[in-house]
């Protein structure tokens, strides 16, 4: 980061080579919009660059970056570009090949379908939380940041994430019940 501040070009790269790929995840999961990935990144770390002067190391980076994303999307939203369609063929490749889990043979096709209908149900019902809701379960089940690293990154205090990440938990139980409770025919 010192690198960076003092102008290093280079030592930024290696910063959008070491986190794009998160920053891609993380829009991804907030805009639900594959056209809007791209452009978004862009746009998160030309901020990012430009804000440098700004960052004080009071923060992890990642936090930090995540922080600028994060209200990047939400102005994203803001100006009406949301996708309203869910595409479960992009996410595709975040489930694991059919039939291996770990390297175990355990579905037939029949129940790969079945795992990418429930997890396109699942990406529908975040994308009807409520934002506050929505960004904690976010950050928490689809990027793995523990309690403590989202209330840096949303600046909120630690007791407000725990109650978001319960009441979003809470929600999606609502939202997906009626999915999680049919029986087969």
């Amino acid at each position: 980061m010192a690198r960076c501040q003092e102008g290093d070009k280079k030592a930024f790269e290696l910063l959008v080579k070491k986190y794009e790929r998160r920053i891609f995840h993380l829009i991804y999961r907030m805009t639900q919009d594959p056209s809007a990935v791209e452009p978004l990144a862009q746009e998160v770390f030309l901020k990012a660059y430009r804000a440098l002067p700004s960052f004080r190391g009071q923060s992890q980076f990642y936090t930090w970056i995540y922080r600028i994303a994060i209200n990047t999307c939400l102005s994203h939203a803001k100006r009406g570009h949301a996708e309203e369609a869910c595409e479960v063929e992009a996410d595709v490749n975040t489930l694991p090949p059919s039939g291996e889990v770990s390297g175990v043979h355990l579905e037939d096709p029949e129940q790969h379908l079945m795992r990418k209908e429930f997890y396109a149900r699942v990406l529908e019902a975040v994308r009807k939380l409520p934002e506050e809701l929505r960004v904690s379960i976010i950050l928490r089940e689809f990027l793995g940041l523990n309690y403590e690293e989202i209330a840096e990154v949303t600046q909120i205090p630690l007791g407000t994430v725990r109650s978001r990440i319960f009441r979003g938990r809470a929600r999606l139980r609502e939202l997906l019940g009626p999915f999680l409770d049919r029986s087969p025919a």
